[in-house]
């Protein structure tokens, strides 16, 4: 599902942000990459969006080498992923519903489809009754369900999650970590960065160990 090759990744010289980084990631796994800050883990999930590009390596996910891929294809690579970033990235003038919806509408779909697909991924999250709420009236919680919403509406084969419990309490950060844990037995690819001790000891499943941009270790494979 996702492999990498020797990926090096160098933003200025002679620091390393990644170093020979080599792995693969079967379909339907859920991991963890964690690590201390500035140990590369958001810099690698960039680079399997192919929101960065590495100065060495090869990436190849679903069968397909995502670095020839052409700018102007690039979005159907991303039509098979879904994001959450730590910060949300919600659009706070949009109401919960288009901001869940706003992939599907980049896409094209059909607005009947649009409304039973934002509808089921709020549902998910259980936050259908708050699909015209604005985000500024949520909790951080509800924000960050609306941010998975966003992420899986369009029933993506690969999540990838940037510590997305970071701002979150104890309680909220296991409720939301539940969440992935439900969406990845329906077979999605999970990948989640975090630094998160407690929560990858309660939850387990395959872990990474980055530590300055290096690969240092291995757990569940």
């Amino acid at each position: 599902m996702i492999e990498l090759y020797h990926i090096w990744k160098q933003y200025q010289k002679p620091h390393w942000a990644l170093s020979d980084i080599t792995l693969k990631i079967r379909k339907g796994d859920f991991h963890f990459i964690t690590g201390p800050s500035g140990s590369g883990k958001t810099t690698l999930l960039r680079i399997v969006y192919r929101e960065l590009f590495p100065t060495l390596g090869q990436i190849i996910i679903d069968g397909r080498n995502t670095l020839r891929i052409p700018e102007h294809r690039i979005y159907k690579l991303r039509r098979i992923m879904g994001i959450v970033f730590q910060d949300f990235r919600l659009l706070f003038h949009r109401r919960v519903f288009d901001n869940v919806g706003t992939v599907l509408q980049v896409l094209g779909t059909p607005q009947k489809e649009i409304r039973r697909k934002v509808f089921n991924a709020l549902r998910m999250v259980n936050l259908q009754h708050k699909m015209w709420e604005y985000p500024s009236r949520l909790s951080y919680g509800e924000q960050q369900r609306v941010a998975i919403a966003r992420a899986v509406v369009n029933n993506p084969k690969i999540i990838l999650a940037d510590e997305p419990t970071g701002n979150l309490d104890p309680e909220l950060a296991f409720e939301i970590m539940g969440l992935f844990k439900e969406i990845n037995k329906q077979g999605t690819t999970i990948i989640v960065a975090t630094h998160d001790r407690e929560l990858i000891r309660h939850f387990g499943y395959k872990i990474l160990f980055l530590q300055k941009g290096k690969l240092i270790g291995k757990e569940g494979f």
